[in-house]
């Protein structure tokens, strides 16, 4: 489940106090329990196409039936959409129904009034390495709730990805763990209508601490979709993972420069024309590397590229320290959020260089040219997410 901010944390800013992604928002319901996905040998349910040709017949039949206003030409535009002849209840079952839903799903997606989603079928293998690669973990959680400091996991989900260096793909075997953990309390309501995940399914389950382990071993870089909810609830449970560097896909990828509409993780698949079971950490997991596959239009580079590159470099959270109050409108218009715990606006930025171009407009546009003095906190990928403080330093503007 993914947050609100979580209480207690120490460090500031970057994925605490940034407003939180939907991809697991504490409200609509879902389905009880989830299928298993076919890391753990079950096959994914072929692709459902056609509710979506007999809703396109539906349509085209009503456009059919309408009456015509006077003076107005008979002919009506119909798509042609070949409509499936439905078999009467416990008629055999067609052998070759799938090829037909795809076949019926192609035609769709050819007329410009239509698109198809497609369910998501996780991939593990592809093809072998050839050059430099890089060891990737792919990292979901489920939890009784939003605070790591009270609340705990229930379920932890990993993909050990490697990737080419050079293309920013997948190479080799994808390795998966998802394991279940009971919390020692009961599931609240609301986790369980979000995950289907239950009491009974929890009763007596824990970790496999050593295949988590094993997974962590030589891993170059740790992946969440909102890394700072999911990695103070892993450090907590493991503290292994304080020694790996970590990225956010949330917050390392400005979606709304991609042209996405939303930056959250269903939408994202949604863009791609997939579909998947979501709220299981396992299947989450697939959807974010399926997404983080995909080629992003500034740098025609993938998401998975971009995220390796995104942790070589430190950030920033820059503090209009002592900032006068009629500063704040000027302040808010410019992104800066305001951080109710120290009283004070602040905001995060990427560079050095977009560090220095903030400086210099908060010295003209909120302190009006006068000297001023600023808290900054740099944070490299070792502690970005974690609820452990990054440098703290004093910058004169």
């Amino acid at each position: 489940m993914k947050p609100v901010r979580p209480s207690g944390s120490s460090q500031l800013g970057f994925g605490f106090d940034e407003a939180a992604p939907a991809d697991k928002p504490l409200r609509k319901q879902a389905a009880a329990k989830r299928p298993t996905a076919a890391a753990r040998g079950t096959a994914a349910p072929a692709p459902q196409a056609l509710h979506l040709a007999f809703g396109a017949a539906a349509e085209a039949q009503a456009l059919a039936d309408a009456p015509v206003p006077v003076g107005a030409s008979a002919a009506r535009p119909v798509a042609s959409i070949v409509v499936p002849t439905i078999a009467p209840p416990g008629a055999p079952t067609v052998s070759n129904n799938a090829d037909s839903a795809e076949a019926m799903a192609l035609q769709l997606e050819a007329h410009a009034d239509y698109r198809v989603l497609r369910r998501l079928l996780p991939r593990l293998e592809f093809a072998a390495a050839s050059g430099p690669v890089a060891t990737l973990l792919v990292l979901d959680t489920e939890t009784t709730g939003l605070n790591p400091a009270r609340d705990k996991i229930v379920e932890l989900a990993l993909l050990r990805v490697t990737v080419d260096l050079a293309s920013g793909q997948p190479v080799g075997r994808v390795e998966v763990y998802d394991g279940l953990e009971d919390p020692g309390m009961p599931m609240p309501d609301e986790a369980r209508e979000i995950t289907g995940i239950t009491d009974d399914m929890l009763r007596g389950q824990r970790l496999d601490e050593a295949r988590v382990r094993a997974l962590l071993e030589g891993v170059d870089l740790v992946l969440a979709h909102n890394a700072g909810f999911d990695r103070p609830f892993v450090e907590a449970r493991l503290p292994q993972f304080t020694t790996l560097d970590w990225a956010c896909s949330f917050a390392d990828i400005d979606w709304k420069q991609e042209g996405r509409g939303s930056s959250k993780l269903t939408a994202l698949a949604h863009e791609l024309g997939l579909f998947y079971d979501a709220h299981r950490a396992e299947m989450d997991c697939h959807a974010l590397l399926a997404v983080l596959m995909a080629t992003l239009p500034s740098t025609q580079a993938s998401g998975l590229s971009r995220l390796i590159d995104a942790s070589r470099n430190p950030t920033y959270r820059l503090q209009a320290t002592n900032a006068p109050f009629d500063a704040k409108d000027v302040l808010k218009a410019r992104g800066y959020r305001w951080d109710g715990t120290q009283k004070v606006w602040h905001t995060r930025l990427a560079s050095e260089a977009t560090l220095a171009l903030e400086c210099t407009w908060l010295k003209a546009s909120v302190y009006n040219g006068r000297s001023a003095r600023v808290q900054l906190e740099e944070m490299d990928a070792r502690t970005r997410y974690s609820s452990r403080p990054g440098r703290l330093s004093q910058r004169e503007l």
